[in-house]
């Protein structure tokens, strides 16, 4: 009988992702209400210390898959190793990260047991031993629970922000337990990992984040945004109007065709709220909107709200944060 809990955890060239630690955090609360051990899976060859990284958090074990067919990433080599891993250890549900590299080999490791994959989820909720996933659809107008017929293996990957990095649980040391896979013809051959341009900044690592929307009327005013990012020690971003302007860059937006984030802290400032930029940050900790529109979207998911001229708010905000800081 299919028992427990297998969550993958990513890494590039032996740095975990961040994601990675939010599904540790999915697995284990799910691990908790269902009662069952997890399991965590690292891939790799000579990713030994990842493993060991792992297995500081609270964990039933460690299984570290290595082949030297692992070393970079190719869609042929995850899926046969995760093949070997959910087989030989027969979960119940298999946990991922919903990054781009899980979701280019997942549906073809869900396709080899059957199975579909129940992807983007934000929640997991547990009701007399069932699980119902829930997912945003039609560009988070939606949220779509979701129940697997219950044959194991269930895949699932969990949105970014769907829970905090700093939920995964410590342990006191979990064994690591290294297993050879098999690792059949690999048809491809890998490149380095796409970057926008060098200077691309990754906001899914920041704590807090100011954006700016159409409000704030010109490139020049980009700057008093800037100074308030500056004395909380954030970043900037914005909704996509303004890096079509190519007012800032394409790195710097937010939402579906932009980066996903969840910061601790996002300010939106001018910033109506469209859909297609509140898929991108509603995620976050705690949000403050300032807009001088008071039937504006982005006042149903902020915490906090100004109604006003973010021109007379923003200054003054600005200044009582560095009061604060002295």
């Amino acid at each position: 009988m299919s028992n427990g809990i297998l969550v993958f955890a990513e890494h590039r060239t032996g740095t975990l992702n961040k994601t990675s630690f939010e599904a540790i955090a999915a697995a284990q609360s799910l691990g908790t209400e269902l009662q069952q051990d997890v399991t965590a899976v690292v891939l790799g060859s000579g990713a030994n210390s990842v493993a060991q990284e792992i297995a500081a958090y609270q964990v039933g074990k460690v299984v570290y898959a290595d082949n030297e067919k692992l070393a970079e990433y190719t869609p042929d080599g995850y899926t046969d190793a995760m093949e070997s891993v959910v087989r030989s250890l027969d979960p119940q549900y298999v946990i991922l990260p919903h990054t781009y590299l899980v979701r280019d080999f997942a549906p073809k490791l869900a396709a080899r047991f059957g199975k579909g994959l129940i992807s983007d989820c934000i929640r997991a909720q547990v009701s007399d031993g069932s699980v119902t996933f829930s997912r945003r659809i039609f560009l988070g107008k939606i949220d779509a629970d979701v129940v697997s017929d219950g044959a194991p293996p269930v895949f699932a990957t969990f949105q970014s922000g769907a829970y905090r990095e700093d939920q995964a649980t410590k342990g006191s040391g979990a064994q690591v337990e290294t297993m050879s896979v098999e690792v059949g013809e690999v048809r491809m051959k890998p490149e380095a990992p796409f970057q926008e341009v060098k200077q691309a900044v990754d906001l899914t690592k920041t704590d807090v984040i100011v954006a700016i929307g159409r409000g704030i009327k010109s490139k020049e005013n980009i700057a008093l945004a800037e100074k308030l990012a500056e004395a909380l020690g954030g970043d900037i971003a914005a909704s996509r109007p303004i890096c079509d302007a190519e007012w800032l860059p394409i790195d710097r937006q937010i939402g579906s065709s932009g980066q996903t984030v969840a910061p601790k802290l996002y300010i939106a400032l001018g910033i109506s709220g469209a859909i297609q930029h509140l898929v991108g940050m509603k995620n976050a900790g705690t949000i403050v909107a300032i807009n001088k529109d008071p039937e504006a979207p982005i006042f149903d998911i902020a915490d906090y709200g100004i109604v006003g001229d973010l021109f007379e708010a923003v200054p003054v905000l600005t200044e009582e944060i560095k009061k604060l800081k002295g």
